[in-house]
């Protein structure tokens, strides 16, 4: 069993757990889509940031060769076929995507003093909570 990503013009629609044998006959009512199974993109559950980690944990896996395109797919997330990632929602049009995680970032880190923070994104600034 594995997850899979329902793709749409780059667009994830879809995220299920399901077998290979029936992703490849899975139609979802379109029967177009068993003609073009690649439509289907397999995701990793485990994956953040181009790491792989152990289940239910924030300890990256020894194997990294489990790491599979960049991010678990979530519906709305885009797949760039030819970086073969997902890449979640940009949450604010100034921040920059990391090509090597395929994660947004803010312009300005988040500060480190112990206090928390929310995004403010008319002066780009983090504005104290």
């Amino acid at each position: 069993m594995g997850h899979y990503a329902k793709i749409v013009n780059g667009k994830v629609v879809k995220v299920i757990r399901a077998s290979y044998d029936f992703i490849q006959n899975y139609n979802d009512g379109e029967p177009e889509l068993t003609k073009f199974p690649s439509s289907w993109i397999k995701t990793s559950y485990n994956t953040r940031g181009g790491i792989h980690y152990q289940p239910d944990t924030n300890t990256p896996s020894e194997d990294q060769s489990k790491a599979l395109r960049k991010n678990y797919a979530g519906v709305g997330y885009n797949y760039n076929e030819n970086i073969d990632a997902f890449i979640p929602p940009k949450p604010f049009s100034s921040w920059l995507l990391n090509e090597e995680t395929c994660l947004w970032e803010p312009p300005v880190g988040y500060p480190s003093d112990g206090n928390e923070y929310v995004w403010d994104e008319p002066t780009t600034t983090w504005k104290l909570l």
